[in-house]
């Protein structure tokens, strides 16, 4: 049997063992390994699975990962989150809509220190949407600003899936950080934007909140400045090449440390921050893990190159090629976790992008981009299921509607990287 043959069979099983709920990690390990023994031997295969997971875990640019995660749990754990949100709040006073525009530019600064959109939409709510509910928002429109909002993690560097990205195809982590910090501001304003939108067009669904003058909006901002701190330490870190992206990931633990043991975290907390830490470092890790098999077995059965050849047999331009491919992604995010997502994919498609002459940075934005949507759209946006879980009083198919328009927002977005690439490489060291 030829080994793109036995490549695609490898595949198909991996889509069989999540179908069947197998974890991805584990379903990853399985076909990665079995797909090497079969085109090479058992014996090769069991040496891959014993250096596999001392590559992964002794790779110096992983380590970045848990700090990054450890930044964003203790900033959680600290209290940020509600001196942020009523900092926006304030700020917004009594704009119509002013309170889910507020949940969302919190979304958008707690992002850039958590890194992490399940943790951002998990954390925001508890804190902006009980709020929101006190001032008569219809339950659809704070919930769905919410869920996507906390989408803005996976784009705002820090970024733990732009940091997978960049080691998965061996490019600058700095690079994939400053590219996609427009591409995140401007998701920001847009979903700002899209909250206007929906209040011109149903004006019954929020009142106006508590107007605040002058003075009150700039005493605010204090609640802003642990933010804004820690994230430019860390990026100003990285473009003026100060420090890696791993020291700077290391810097903003110790900086969001160092914050919430002034405000008065306890042994116990930082203790949970710790254990949470862990578990969520070792779920990333056990994917990667996963990953770096599949993408041994993926690489020595060809397939990518056979693809590769079938689309230039096809005579399709780039364009047209990267097109297909985000609507693979797209259909997939409906689907799969975003981070389990980009490690099975990754592999299978840089080769063919490679090939093509396609910018990889560029590319790994649009891709994470499109990710992104994947964790608002139905029927497994895993934002949505994190609001549920959080609000179980709130109906799946109300937080559905509630972020649909914020959907179309992010198309208008991928238009505009698609259309303008200099958007994602404007900051590029």
């Amino acid at each position: 049997m030829a080994t793109e043959t036995i490549g695609g069979f490898g595949l198909l099983l991996l889509l069989v063992l999540m179908i069947l709920r197998v974890p991805v990690a584990l379903a990853m390990l399985l076909v990665g390994v079995g797909g090497f023994a079969t085109i090479i031997d058992l014996g090769a295969a069991v040496s891959m699975l014993k250096s596999v997971p001392v590559e992964v875990l002794s790779n110096y640019s992983f380590s970045a990962i848990p700090m990054f995660i450890l930044m964003g749990v203790l900033a959680a754990h600290s209290g940020m989150a509600g001196k942020l949100f009523q900092s926006a709040r304030v700020i917004c006073g009594g704009w119509k809509g002013g309170l889910a525009i507020a949940a969302v530019g919190s979304c958008g600064v707690f992002s850039a220190i958590s890194g992490s959109s399940l943790a951002t939409a998990s954390t925001m709510t508890r804190v902006a949407l009980p709020e929101m509910e006190r001032y008569g928002y219809h339950r659809g429109l704070a919930t769905g600003a919410l869920a996507a909002g906390g989408t803005l993690g996976i784009m705002i560097p820090p970024s733990i899936a732009l940091l997978i990205y960049a080691i998965l195809t061996e490019q600058s982590v700095g690079d994939m950080f400053m590219a996609g910090l427009v591409p995140g501001l401007l998701g920001l304003v847009l979903y700002a934007l899209t909250v206007s939108v929906v209040m011109r067009v149903k004006p019954d669904l929020a009142v106006a909140g508590e107007a605040t003058g002058w003075g009150e909006k700039l005493a605010s901002l204090g609640g802003l400045v642990p933010f804004f701190a820690v994230f430019l330490v860390m990026i100003l870190g990285i473009y003026l090449g100060i420090f890696t992206p791993t020291e700077g990931a290391s810097v903003g633990a110790f900086a969001t440390l160092i914050y919430a043991l002034v405000k008065g975290l306890r042994a116990r907390e930082l203790w949970s921050a710790v254990q949470e830490t862990l578990a969520l470092s070792a779920v990333v890790f056990f994917m990667l893990v996963g990953a770096e098999a599949l993408g041994y077995f993926i690489s020595l059965s060809r397939i990518s190159f056979s693809i590769s050849d079938s689309l230039f047999a096809m005579e399709l331009t780039p364009f047209v090629v990267v097109l297909c491919i985000l609507a693979m992604y797209f259909l997939l995010g409906m689907f799969m976790d975003s981070i389990a997502m980009l490690v099975i994919t990754v592999p299978v498609v840089f080769p063919i992008i490679q090939s093509l002459g396609i910018d990889p940075v560029w590319f790994g934005i649009v891709t994470v981009l499109t990710v992104e949507l994947g964790l608002i759209t139905p029927p497994v946006g895993m934002n949505v299921f994190v609001i549920k879980a959080m609000a179980p009083h709130v109906g799946l198919g109300e937080i559905f509607r509630g972020v649909s328009p914020f959907i179309v927002s992010d198309f208008v977005r991928l238009a505009l990287l698609l259309l303008f690439p200099t958007l994602s490489t404007l900051f590029l060291l």
